[in-house]
């Protein structure tokens, strides 16, 4: 099956189209680009994806991102062609994206709901520990069929340490720009691992961004969520959500809010598989911020002049965005959490995310550092592992459920997005007595 594939700028007014062998990040109006297929998708698809969990020997039917590749076909080859495609795809020994939704049962007592209808999906069981595994292989799947040799980034520790491991198998160059001392050593040792070069910036995230933005602007390949390739990779982490469910969707889909690429990459999968006949539902959106880090929080909800901001049919209202980052920049407000993945203030993916929220009919909400570290604790004490980031949706249940927002007989799906690589952080948590989920060690006395 070969599928045509263009970019496209995301506003409607403007909707201006881009070959797929440009390397661009933005439209000429400023505005991010999508990827647009021509044509629908046959729910057909469904067996022949299902049937691929039997891989027979073939590492991109192993992998849970390129599984699905007729939904994400933007390099136009056969995808039954395994000589043609086999070429071009990225992918780390079929390793990314072997990823489904689990039931935790102590989290759903934690969060006040039965076992049954809350899950939990860890892309932290990804090859570097994260969900950017699965944007990652597609983005440097688009850069590889241009002939990059070089890929750039920004990075609170994921990206980087997700860029460094496929760039250093696929014998392309990572560089790395990293905030100085805002990172957490676990995921800066990752991309010291896979011998990317390393750029420390004196601020933070959105400093650090910033540098990768002026480079792309002057050819750079930048592996950001503001490459429209990437977020095709992350789609799929929803093709696997819905393919556990055998494609009815759950009532509410929740996450870290961070750059907003996943809200962005989560709304398109579901954007695309209502219009083509898929689904007849529509999974409402949780998009939680760190209370230390929550400017899309006031925002959305019109804490700032008591303008809501909203997607507004694409007529987004830029001058509210603006005036309140100057408003920050003047009281020198910056993002501040522990949990560094979402220490983000000015997410790149805005105007993508308003887009979800609205077709979803989807919340943002915020959730405080303790409430994070509570989740991490009591998700390890299930058996699997998260980040502070992570939690962030475990959190939110817990609260959404108990404000009777979400009620207990819903279906809710959480996406854990990445293990816990800062080892310090569970052990300072589980040896203070005064955390609800303590577990200090005891003194052993031989006699």
């Amino acid at each position: 099956m070969k599928v045509k594939a263009r970019m496209q700028c995301i506003i409607p007014s403007c909707s201006k189209r881009y070959n797929i062998n440009e390397m661009r990040t933005q439209c000429d109006c400023g505005n991010l680009l999508d990827i647009k297929y021509e044509g629908n998708f046959s729910k057909k698809l469904c067996e022949i994806f299902y049937d691929r969990r039997n891989p027979r020997g073939n590492i991109f039917n192993e992998s849970g991102v390129w599984r699905f590749r007729e939904l994400i076909n933007f390099i136009n080859e056969d995808s039954e062609d395994y000589d043609e495609y086999c070429k071009v795809f990225v992918s780390f020994d079929g390793a990314e994206g072997r990823t489904r939704p689990y039931e935790m049962i102590k989290v759903a007592k934690y969060v006040d709901m039965p076992p049954g209808n809350v899950f939990f999906q860890p892309e932290g069981l990804n090859p570097s520990g994260s969900f950017k595994d699965n944007g990652i292989s597609t983005g440097l799947t688009h850069a590889k069929m241009l002939g990059v040799k070089e890929a750039i980034c920004a990075s609170t520790g994921n990206t980087s340490a997700s860029l460094a491991m496929y760039a250093a198998n696929e014998g392309i160059k990572a560089t790395i720009y990293v905030p100085k001392g805002k990172i957490a050593p676990g995921k800066l040792s990752q991309a010291f691992q896979f011998s990317a070069d390393i750029f420390q910036v004196e601020g933070n995230f959105d400093d650090a961004l910033q540098v990768v933005l002026e480079k792309g602007a002057h050819g750079a390949y930048i592996m950001n969520s503001v490459n429209p390739f990437r977020l095709e990779g992350q789609k799929t982490i929803i093709y696997r959500i819905l393919e556990y469910f055998d494609w009815e969707p759950p009532d509410w889909i929740v996450f870290p809010r961070g750059n907003m690429g996943n809200c962005s990459a989560f709304g398109k999968a579901i954007m695309e598989l209502y219009k083509w006949g898929w689904i007849k539902k529509i999974p409402r959106f949780v998009s939680v911020d760190a209370a230390g880090a929550n400017t899309f929080f006031k925002m959305y909800n019109g804490l700032y002049r008591d303008k809501p901001l909203r997607w507004n049919g694409g007529e987004v209202n830029d001058k509210l965005i603006h005036s309140y980052y100057e408003y920050l920049d003047k009281e020198r407000i910056k993002p501040k959490t522990s949990a560094t993945a979402i220490q983000i203030g000015r997410p790149v993916n805005i105007k993508k995310g308003l887009r979800s929220l609205d077709f979803t009919d989807g919340i943002s909400t915020q959730v405080t550092d303790k409430e994070m570290e509570d989740g991490v604790a009591i998700v390890g004490s299930n058996g699997f592992d998260c980040e502070q980031a992570s939690a962030a949706c475990v959190a939110a249940i817990k609260q959404l459920v108990k404000d009777e927002i979400i009620r207990k007989d819903d279906k809710v799906v959480g996406i854990l997005t990445g293990r816990l690589k800062d080892a310090q952080m569970i052990v300072s948590y589980r040896s203070n007595s005064k955390n609800q989920f303590a577990n200090p060690p005891k003194t052993y006395k031989r006699t």
